[in-house]
């Protein structure tokens, strides 16, 4: 396959190295570091108290050993529950044998991730030299509506993270399917980056505008693959292109040829192997 130009594409680990660790774990997100990802994403909710965690459903179900809507639940509740254990049971069935990290309810590293424990990761990595990126997208039900997004600039503040520096790129994006979710970042911080995520084109936006004031388009794989000029649009309105949620080989191979920016990813660490064969690192 030719490509068109050799360009360098940010890799974004999806809910930390989820195919590797239990997703939106301590441990997730440790091993992306230690991967060489890019940027770090994470899905955020808010608590029935108040604080912001990085859980993906609306219920814990599916990722922990408890039940329970996130929204219903206080976060000493969270923190009580085992949000690995579903992924060794996993892990053990596929490979046969035990996973490479370790974990249980009340252990930091499988434990209800806040959104404030990952952004000291984050400064932790940035302190040793090691750069690393943070793209948040906001989850909430219409009862929480505007509380996530005033929670979580309030916690972007207090970590400095508020506003782009005056130099090189912003170290934080929030990202949302929610178009009004997006206007009240950009209302309350207007030089903030902010990502339009897509399962599907409007025909509002298929021109390649986006929400005002947003400059990230966040298309998934499939619009890639059933309309790849899809991309050739968004770029001529001036936008990004970051790709969610690539895994596949021949998918990474579309997301260069197109000339993406960036590509979320389960596996960081196989992505960034086959971008440096393809020339786009």
């Amino acid at each position: 396959m030719t490509f068109a130009r050799q360009h360098r594409i940010q890799v974004v680990a999806h809910r930390g190295a989820s195919e590797d660790a239990p997703e939106h774990t301590l441990a997730a997100y440790k091993k992306a570091v230690e991967d060489g990802a890019d940027a770090l994403e994470c899905d955020v909710r808010l608590t029935a108290d108040g604080h912001l965690v990085c859980v993906h459903d609306r219920r814990v179900n599916r990722t922990s050993n408890g039940r329970g809507a996130v929204s219903a639940l206080e976060l000493a509740e969270l923190a009580a529950l085992d949000f690995g254990s579903w992924k060794k049971d996993h892990d053990e069935v596929a490979e046969g044998e035990g996973p490479d990290w370790e974990g249980s309810a009340g252990d930091e590293v499988t434990s209800v991730l806040t959104l404030e424990r990952l952004l000291e990761l984050v400064a932790e990595s940035n302190a040793s030299g090691r750069r690393v990126q943070l793209a948040i997208e906001t989850k909430h039900p219409t009862r929480w509506a505007g509380q996530v997004e005033e929670r979580l600039l309030l916690l972007l503040k207090r970590f400095g993270l508020d506003a782009p520096p005056a130099q090189g790129p912003s170290p934080v994006r929030v990202m949302s399917f929610s178009a009004r979710s997006l206007h009240r970042v950009r209302a309350a911080s207007p030089t903030l980056p902010t990502v339009f995520l897509m399962q599907f084109v409007l025909p509002r936006h298929r021109d390649g505008r986006l929400p005002e004031g947003v400059g990230i388009a966040g298309p998934g794989m499939r619009i890639l693959r059933n309309h790849p000029a899809y991309v050739a649009k968004l770029k001529r309105a001036g936008h990004q292109v970051h790709v969610w949620t690539v895994n596949e080989p021949e998918d990474v191979e579309l997301c260069a040829e197109l000339g993406v920016d960036a590509i979320i990813t389960n596996r960081p660490k196989q992505i960034l192997s086959q971008l440096s064969q393809l020339g786009h690192r």
